[in-house]
């Protein structure tokens, strides 16, 4: 099964911008996602009718949920990729049973006034963290850029644990030591082991 979304622009990027390709054609970058029952060579399956359409992996995230596979990337390629891409993964989702859906995107712009931090969080699982995590964010125009959590069982005593990483862009504005300690204010509330601090260039 397919899904095609077209973006609310069609802003091109010059390719030369991506891996220094020819100028004289356009890349349009695109967003794909697939998600199916988890098998060998799935991440084969969808690379190679990429490649097909002549299409470029500039970047993805892979994982397992559940017993799930699930896939999103960020493919770059002139005009004619996209029309490829539509009718071959169409193909590919009906054979393979794949849930597979495309939109095209834009280049991301810089964001200059805004500070890169990570966020580490480690406690004993429960219900509410990330929601409580993304509300404090939210609450002080604070970009949340990746998230990524996770369940464990603690080597010891087998608790269920829980550990969110967060890519976050700060406000330049933000007096950061006030952040910090409201942040971890908030964590010490909800019993979260908690450090922030800024992503090293």
């Amino acid at each position: 099964m397919l899904l095609f979304m077209s973006g609310a622009g069609k802003a091109s990027l010059a390719s030369s911008h991506i891996h220094k390709r020819d100028s004289r054609y356009m890349s349009q970058l695109i967003v794909i996602s697939a998600v199916g029952s988890d098998r060998t060579g799935v991440v084969q399956d969808l690379s190679k009718v990429i490649l097909s359409c002549d299409g470029n992996i500039e970047e993805s995230r892979m994982t397992t949920l559940g017993s799930e596979f699930a896939m999103l990337m960020l493919v770059s390629g002139n005009w004619a990729t996209l029309s490829k891409l539509e009718k071959r993964l169409n193909n590919l989702g009906d054979t393979k049973n794949l849930s597979i859906s495309i939109r095209q995107t834009d280049a991301r712009k810089p964001s200059g006034d805004r500070m890169p931090y990570a966020v580490d969080i480690v406690s004993l699982d429960q219900q509410g963290i990330v929601f409580n995590l993304a509300n404090f964010f939210t609450s002080h125009d604070i970009e949340i850029a990746d998230v990524l959590t996770r369940s464990y069982a603690a080597a010891h005593t087998g608790s269920p644990m829980f550990a969110v990483q967060m890519a976050i862009n700060v406000p330049s504005t933000i007096h950061i030591a006030q952040l910090r300690e409201e942040f971890l204010e908030i964590c010490d509330r909800l019993n979260l082991d908690a450090i922030l601090e800024p992503v090293k260039a």
